[in-house]
C-alpha cells in the first residue's frame, strides 16, 4: 500500500466521523460566536478578546483534531487491524506518519475556519503575523499529536472517548482557552509548564512580532520527547502481544 493511498484512506475515514466535526470544529466555532461577539471591544491579557479567544479556540479545536487518531489506532487493535497491517509491505513509520499527518490536516482545518471567524469580527493581522501564529501553534501541537497516538496503545476503545475528551478539555482549560486562568502566582507557574498554554499564547506573541521564549521551547521539546518514549514503549508492549 503506497504511502499516499494509505493518507488519503485516513483523511477521508476521519472527515467522515461526526465526533471529530463536533469538537474540533462545530463546537469551538459556536463557541467563538457566542462569547467573543459579546465581548468584541473587551481586552484580555494585554490583547484583544476576539484575538485571544480565536487563539483559544484553535488550541481546543486542533488539540481536538491531532489527539483523535488515537481513537483510530485503539479501534484498529480492537479489531485486529494493526495485526493485519504488520504483514503487509506497509512500513511501521508510514502507518505513525499517516496517523500525525491526518491530525494535522484536520488541525490546519479547524484553524483556518476559526481565523475566517476571528476576521469577520474585527481581528486584524498582518501576513507574518498569522503566519507566525500558524506556525506556533502547529509546533507547539506535536505532544498532543504524540499524547494521542501513546493513548491508542494504552487504553481501550470503551475508555477511550473519555480519556480523550477529559484531556484535551483539561489542557484547554488549564492552557486558557477559554480564559487566563492565572495571570500571576504559582499557579501560573504550573500552566507554563504546559503545551497549551504556549498554543492559546501563539496569537498573543505573534501580535507582539516576537517568538515563543526560550521556556516555551524547552516545555514543548521535552512533553515529546517524554510522549515519544511512552508511546514507544506503549507500541513495543503491544505488538509483543501478538
Amino acid at each position: 500500500m503506497k504511502q499516499f493511498t494509505y493518507v488519503r484512506y485516513e483523511v477521508l475515514r476521519t472527515i467522515r466521523n461526526r465526533r471529530f466535526l463536533i469538537f474540533s470544529l462545530i463546537f469551538p466555532l459556536i463557541l467563538f460566536y457566542a462569547i467573543a461577539g459579546q465581548h468584541r471591544s473587551a481586552v484580555t491579557d494585554g490583547i484583544s478578546f476576539p484575538l485571544y479567544f480565536m487563539t483559544g479556540m484553535m488550541a481546543f479545536g486542533s488539540m481536538n483534531a491531532v489527539v483523535s487518531s488515537g481513537g483510530r489506532i485503539a479501534a484498529e487493535r480492537q479489531v485486529g487491524w494493526t495485526r493485519q497491517m504488520r504483514v503487509t509491505p506497509l512500513k511501521t513509520r508510514t502507518y505513525f506518519f499517516a496517523k500525525v499527518l491526518t491530525g494535522y490536516l484536520m488541525a490546519l482545518f479547524s484553524i483556518v475556519v476559526l481565523a475566517l471567524a476571528g476576521t469577520s469580527l474585527g481581528v486584524r493581522l498582518d501576513a507574518t503575523q498569522w503566519l507566525t501564529m500558524l506556525g506556533l501553534i502547529l509546533v507547539g501541537l506535536l505532544p498532543i499529536a504524540t499524547m494521542g497516538i501513546m493513548l491508542g496503545h494504552l487504553v481501550t476503545v470503551d475508555s477511550l472517548g473519555p480519556a480523550l475528551g477529559g484531556v484535551t478539555s483539561l489542557l484547554s482549560l488549564l492552557g486558557g482557552a477559554f480564559g487566563p486562568l492565572a495571570t500571576t502566582g504559582t499557579l501560573l507557574t504550573v500552566v507554563k509548564l504546559l503545551p497549551s498554554y504556549w498554543i492559546v499564547q501563539a496569537g498573543k506573541t505573534a501580535l507582539g512580532g516576537s517568538d515563543w521564549p526560550t521556556e516555551a521551547w524547552i516545555v514543548i521539546a521535552v512533553w515529546t520527547v517524554v510522549l515519544g518514549r511512552i508511546t514507544a514503549l506503549a507500541y513495543r508492549r503491544v505488538t509483543a502481544r501478538v
